[in-house]
């Protein structure tokens, strides 16, 4: 694929979409007049120009930020323009903010390096002047060159031809972070297969889904790592309350990941009515979450009267009658071999988010085991045609493999979530309905197979 020759063919259908040249302030008016279909349709060929486009000007700050590098001194490229690093030259050129500039610098520097490596291992002259740029970008790497291709390079691909989009590399590559140095080869190995599949679930993910399942996939390639983060977030958490200057009493937490999995079923159990949970049969049940959908205070009042009426009753609780029939919990999923490894890393089954295994066990020994059983494709324990609904332990297996609602961009936990079935066969001779491919979803999102993602947990 030629850069220019798609991108002039991508600006040829806006043209063709857009109609005859008018002065930009012209511009929404004449859209606004395409109607809805025409403007989807433009809106698409745009995207692919600008990725084209993108791919240009990441690549440039890549080499800005490869021309401007310490040793460099007051004679770098962003210093001789009044800038302290290349991150505020790519800020004040783009006007974008400061996050999307680091962003852009990091993964302008990918494609550099990337290019640097392929071109080490070329026996082609090289054609530019900024090959000192460049070892001096290299010199400042903590990884080899080389290395760093071999397992960013299906990421990199990715983003030189538009299949994923600067964030979405920058979400995969940040997520993993570089191979674990012990066995190099088998891990570097492991690490670019795991770019793949992440590239490939990528137009199917958000990026905060995919930087959060790069991060598990670390997790599990590396646990001793993984154990080292979870010492670290647990060394972190705190709790602090103070005044403001206006009198405010107010609290900053810091959570470990075992007490933000906790605080965040608490407000999940407690506000599932406001925030799109399961439709009840139960008439007390019912008649609750219809004055919960009424009530005119906001979301954050209710969170911050549910927290402190679970702070007042404390372990004098009645949990039926903060949280209704479905109780505020934590369960956590390990793989069955997995229990007795030290070294092996165990998952919250709502985000994925990883534990140390001997968490996983301790929190067994206190609270018991649900033995989960599911065919090659995570399907929950078939029962047979006869059984219409899920049981009970089929609904843990569905959680536990789809972590919540399946619908694309849908971050609800799994008991906000209802179970019906993608496909519905029928047999020939009996009139008895066959359940297939269910799948959880917000009962707000009715059936639409086509906006059901791949099982976005799938953790294993």
């Amino acid at each position: 694929m030629l850069i220019f020759t798609d991108l002039e063919a991508a600006i040829g259908r806006v043209r063709a979409t857009f109609g005859e040249d008018v002065d930009v302030a012209g511009v929404p008016a004449r859209v606004v007049g395409l109607g809805a279909d025409a403007a989807v349709e433009m809106m698409t060929d745009v995207t692919e120009a600008i990725r084209s486009l993108e791919l240009l000007r990441t690549t440039a700050a890549g080499v800005v930020a490869a021309a401007s590098t310490r040793d460099r001194g007051h004679a770098g490229a962003a210093q001789t323009r009044g800038h302290r690093t290349p991150e505020s030259l790519v800020q004040e050129i783009t006007g974008s903010t400061r996050a999307e500039a680091t962003k852009a610098v990091r993964v302008g520097e990918s494609l550099v390096l990337g290019a640097a490596a392929e071109s080490a291992g070329s026996d082609e002259p090289q054609t530019t002047g900024g090959e000192q740029d460049v070892d001096a970008l290299i010199a400042r790497q903590t990884e080899d060159p080389q290395t760093a291709r071999t397992w960013r390079a299906p990421a990199d691909d990715a983003l030189i031809t538009g299949t994923i989009t600067n964030a979405q590399h920058d979400a995969i590559v940040r997520g993993l972070g570089a191979p674990v140095e012990s066995s190099a080869d088998d891990a570097r190995e492991a690490w670019s297969l795991a770019v793949e599949r992440l590239v490939a679930e990528a137009p199917n993910r958000t990026i905060e889904e995919l930087a959060k399942a790069a991060r598990s996939i670390r997790d599990i390639l590396d646990p001793e790592g993984a154990q080292r983060r979870f010492d670290e977030r647990n060394t972190g958490r705190s709790f602090r309350l103070y005044t403001d200057s206006d009198g405010v009493r107010r609290a900053s937490i810091a959570f470990d990941d075992e007490g933000g999995a906790w605080a965040a079923a608490i407000l999940d159990a407690g506000l599932r009515p406001r925030r799109g949970g399961p439709r009840f049969v139960d008439a007390e049940e019912k008649s609750r979450a219809d004055d919960l959908v009424a009530d005119p205070r906001t979301n954050e009042q209710l969170a911050y009267d549910l927290f402190i009426d679970v702070l007042r009753a404390g372990a004098l609780a009645d949990a039926k009658q903060v949280f209704g029939t479905r109780q505020a919990g934590v369960r956590m999923v390990i793989m069955a071999e997995s229990v007795e490894s030290p070294a092996a890393v165990g998952h919250l089954e709502e985000d994925g988010a990883t534990l140390p295994a001997w968490l996983v066990a301790r929190r067994g020994c206190d609270l018991g085991y649900t033995e989960v059983i599911t065919d090659s494709g995570g399907n929950p324990l078939y029962l047979g045609r006869e059984s219409r609904l899920f049981s009970a332990k089929q609904r843990i297996a569905l959680a536990v493999r789809d972590g919540g609602c399946r619908w694309r961009s849908c971050d609800r936990p799994a008991s906000y979530c209802e179970a019906p079935h993608r496909r519905m066969g029928r047999r020939r001779r009996e009139d008895r309905r066959r359940s297939r491919n269910p799948a959880l979803s917000l009962p707000s999102h009715g059936s639409a197979p086509r906006r059901v993602a791949d099982h976005p947990q799938r953790w294993r």
